[in-house]
């Protein structure tokens, strides 16, 4: 466990979708700082895998349903106040053209990727900024700054998060010391990947001047600085790690 700098020693954290991929790195990165984890996913099983891992409480949840957000918020706070959301859950959606989109692929993607974050961040605000004190850090996308050829939904999503970031940011600055942040991955080796179709994956990587995909861990490693509390005077950002790909 760290104590020194960026100590989350004691703090509350949940993290949606943390069964696996960048969620479960996250998970692992709060909880080696010292965090009392919250592992959220819709697979209990294993969510459960990773909270008895990092000695971490698993929470069934599905993300846009308002009573799952209710039950997963009372059972954390049985490990006391919530300090830290992490909004990690999302999905990709259909890879195709807008054209060959129907309206309703379209809302289940911002349904996950968007309205769910909104949900959480408003159900834990009140409390936060009663507090006077919180860290919500939303995994946005690289695809949201600059739009992925056949993820539409997905790009929009990511980049109404980033705005809606900014937007929530600017409306608690000065009222305690509570930041909102968004982090904007470029491709990261998870299983996310695994429902993309090969040719989508390697348009994303030749964008990027590293030449590689990220690892859930260097995503990780962003998300416990902007979740520690010397993080203090960052707040609407949005930290790309995209090895070179957007540098604005």
């Amino acid at each position: 466990m760290q104590q020194g700098n960026f100590s989350l020693k004691d703090r509350v954290a949940l993290v949606t979708g943390g069964a696996q991929g960048i969620g479960a790195a996250i998970c692992r990165r709060l909880a080696s700082a010292g965090a009392k984890v919250v592992v959220c996913d819709r697979n209990l099983p294993q969510a459960q895998e990773v909270a008895l891992e990092i000695g971490g409480l698993a929470v069934q949840a599905d993300v846009v349903e308002e009573a799952d957000i209710i039950k997963a918020l009372s059972l954390a706070a049985l490990l006391g106040p919530l300090d830290i959301l992490v909004n990690n859950a999302g999905i990709t959606g259909k890879s195709a053209a807008t054209w060959e989109l129907d309206r309703a692929e379209f809302e289940r993607v911002l349904q996950v990727n968007l309205v769910a974050p909104f949900q959480w961040c408003r159900a834990v605000l009140p409390g936060m900024l009663q507090r006077k004190y919180g860290r919500i850090v939303n995994i946005a996308s690289i695809a949201g700054k600059e739009g992925n050829p056949m993820l539409g939904p997905y790009s929009a999503s990511k980049a109404g998060l980033i705005a809606l970031t900014k937007s929530m940011a600017k409306e608690v600055a000065g009222k305690g010391d509570v930041t909102i942040n968004s982090v904007s991955p470029a491709v990261i080796a998870t299983p996310i990947l695994e429902g993309l179709p090969q040719s989508t994956v390697d348009y994303m990587v030749g964008k990027i001047p590293m030449g590689r995909v990220g690892r859930p861990e260097e995503v990780a490693a962003v998300v416990h600085f902007l979740a520690s509390s010397e993080a203090s005077f960052t707040t609407g950002q949005c930290y790309d790690i995209s090895g070179g790909r957007a540098t604005y």
